[in-house]
C-alpha cells in the first residue's frame, strides 16, 4: 500500500515538473512559438536518468529535437540532478485511429466534373481540406497538349517527372514561360497522370498566392504547426506562378524551408514561373538558386504550325465543322499566346450560334476587329528587352539589374526609349519592367537617347534598325 502510494506521488511530482518545464517554455519563447512547436508534446515516461517524450508528427519531432531539446534537457536537470537526457519520439498511434490521421489533402478527382471546387480524393475516414488543394480542370491533360518546338523540352521533361514511380528524375522541376503559352495546362497534366499512375501518392497543387494566403492564415491563428506538417508530408508539391511571392519576404523564408525539406526526402517539387529563376526580380538569391538546381525547362512564344495544331485540335475534339482557311487565318495573326488564340477561336464560334450564320473569313474579320488590330501592333517589352540584349550583346538580366557600367546602361536606355515608342506602357509601368526603376529614370532615359541620336549617328542608326526588326 505505501509503494503505491508512493508511486502515485511520483508521478504526480514528475507531472508537476513537467507542468512546470512548460510553462517555463511559454514563458521563454513565447506563446506563438510554444503553440506552434512545443504545445503537443506530452510526456511519455521517465526512466532513471532518460525522459522519454513523443509528438504526433515526425517533422515535429525533428523541429523541436534541431531548436529546442538542449534547452527542455536543462529544463529538466534543474528539476531533478537525476536526469540527464531527452528523448522525443513519434507518438504511436492507435490502429483503429490511424485511417483518421492520414493527411487531409490529395489529388483533386479526376473523375468529378469540373466545378470549380476542389475535390480531394482521399482514404475513406479522412476529412478532405477543399481550401487548400487547387482544383485540377479535367481539359488540362497530356493528350489535350499539342506538342512543337517551343514547347517540347517541357513537355517531355513533364512527361518524365508524371511517369516516374519511386525515382525522382529532377528536383525541382521548373517550367517557365509568358502569359498563355501552356504552363498551368502542364502542371494539371502532370497532376492527372500521378493520380492515374500512383495513385497512393500525396499530391498537393495550388499557386503561390495560395500558399502565401495560407501562411498568413496560419500565422494569424498561430497554427504554423499544421501549416509546415501538411506541405512537407506531400509525395509531391507542385507550385503555379511562383513570381507572385517576389518580394513577399516572410512567405519567401517559409517556402525555402519547405523547399529544403522536401528535397532532402527527396520529393518531387514542381514549379511554374513567367521568367527564369535568374531573372526573378524580388526573389532572394538562396531562392533563385534552389529554383535552378534541378532541370528549368522554359517554353517560347508559339510558331505559326504549333498555333495551327492547337486550333485543329480543339476543333477535331469538339467535331465542329468550319472552314481550314479560318485556322489558318487565326493562326497567322493571333500570334500572342494560346489563351487568346482559343478564345477568338471561342469568339467566333459563338457569334455564328448566336446570330445562325456560317463562319466566313469576312465574319471572322468582323468579330474579331479589336483583337486583330492590337496583335497587329502589340510589341511587348520584354521583346524589345531581349532584342536590344542581342543587338547589343549583353545578358537579359542586364536589363533589371542596378549596374551602371557604360556598356550596359546604354542599351539598357535604349530599350526604355524603344520601349516607349512602340508599346502603350506609362512611363512607371515601363520602369517596373526594368527592375522596378522609378519613372524619373525612365525619362532621363528618353532624354538621354534622344540628345544622343544627335550627335551620334552610328547609336540612331542602331535604334532605326532595331525599330524595323521589332515592328
Amino acid at each position: 500500500m505505501t509503494a503505491q502510494t508512493n508511486s502515485k506521488a511520483s508521478v504526480m511530482t514528475r507531472n508537476e515538473q513537467w507542468k512546470q518545464i512548460r510553462e517555463k517554455l511559454r514563458s521563454e519563447y513565447g506563446v506563438a512559438t510554444f503553440n506552434s512547436w512545443l504545445k503537443n508534446i506530452e510526456l511519455e515516461k521517465i526512466d532513471g536518468k532518460l525522459v522519454t517524450m513523443t509528438l504526433p508528427t515526425r517533422f515535429l519531432c525533428d523541429w523541436v529535437l534541431n531548436n529546442y531539446a538542449n534547452r527542455i534537457r536543462q529544463l529538466w536537470n534543474a528539476a531533478d540532478k537525476s536526469i540527464t537526457a531527452v528523448d522525443i519520439r513519434v507518438k504511436p498511434l492507435d490502429k483503429k485511429n490511424i485511417a483518421a490521421q492520414k493527411p487531409t489533402f490529395g489529388l483533386a478527382d479526376v473523375s468529378a466534373p469540373f466545378n470549380g471546387k476542389a475535390v480531394a480524393a482521399v482514404e475513406a475516414g479522412a476529412t478532405p481540406d477543399p481550401s487548400l488543394m487547387a482544383p485540377l480542370d479535367p481539359r488540362f491533360t497530356f493528350e489535350n497538349f499539342v506538342v512543337g518546338k517551343s514547347n517540347e523540352l517541357a513537355h517531355a521533361a513533364a512527361r518524365r517527372v508524371a511517369e516516374a514511380k519511386d525515382s525522382v528524375p529532377f528536383n525541382p522541376l521548373y517550367l517557365y514561360g509568358g502569359v498563355g503559352l501552356g504552363k498551368t495546362h502542364l502542371m494539371h497534366a502532370i497532376g492527372h497522370a500521378i493520380a492515374a499512375n500512383s495513385p497512393d501518392k500525396r499530391v498537393l497543387y495550388l499557386s503561390a498566392e495560395k500558399f502565401m494566403y495560407r501562411f498568413i492564415r496560419a500565422l494569424r491563428f498561430k497554427d504554423t504547426m499544421n501549416f509546415k506538417d501538411q506541405f512537407r508530408s506531400v509525395d509531391v508539391l507542385m507550385i503555379d506562378d511562383v513570381q507572385f511571392i517576389a518580394g513577399k519576404d516572410s512567405t519567401q523564408e517559409e517556402f525555402f524551408h519547405t523547399f529544403n525539406a522536401l528535397v532532402d526526402q527527396n520529393h518531387q517539387i514542381i514549379i511554374s514561373g513567367d521568367r527564369s529563376p535568374t531573372d526573378l526580380e524580388g526573389m532572394e538569391e538562396r531562392m533563385r538558386s534552389r529554383l535552378g538546381w534541378g532541370l528549368v525547362a522554359d517554353i517560347h512564344p508559339t510558331d505559326y504550325e504549333l498555333r495551327l495544331g492547337i486550333l485543329q485540335s480543339k476543333v477535331e475534339q469538339g467535331k465542329i465543322n468550319i472552314d481550314p482557311r479560318i485556322l489558318e487565318f487565326l493562326a497567322h495573326r493571333i500570334t500572342s499566346n494560346v489563351r487568346e488564340l482559343e478564345g477568338a477561336l471561342n469568339r467566333v464560334l459563338a457569334y455564328s450560334d448566336l446570330v445562325g450564320r456560317a463562319v466566313t473569313l469576312e465574319s471572322t474579320q468582323e468579330v474579331l476587329r479589336d483583337l486583330l488590330r492590337a496583335n497587329d501592333r502589340r510589341i511587348t517589352i520584354e521583346e524589345i528587352q531581349k532584342k536590344v540584349a542581342e543587338h547589343f550583346n549583353i545578358r537579359m538580366s542586364d536589363m533589371h539589374s542596378a549596374r551602371r557600367a557604360r556598356a550596359v546602361a546604354r542599351p539598357r536606355q535604349v530599350a526604355m526609349y524603344l520601349a516607349k515608342h512602340l508599346t502603350s506602357r506609362s512611363l512607371p509601368e515601363i520602369g517596373r519592367k526594368f527592375g522596378g526603376r522609378d519613372h524619373t529614370t525612365v525619362m532621363h532615359a528618353l532624354k538621354k537617347i534622344d540628345e544622343l541620336r544627335q550627335e551620334d549617328i552610328a547609336l540612331s542608326e542602331d535604334i532605326d534598325l532595331l525599330m524595323r526588326m521589332l515592328e
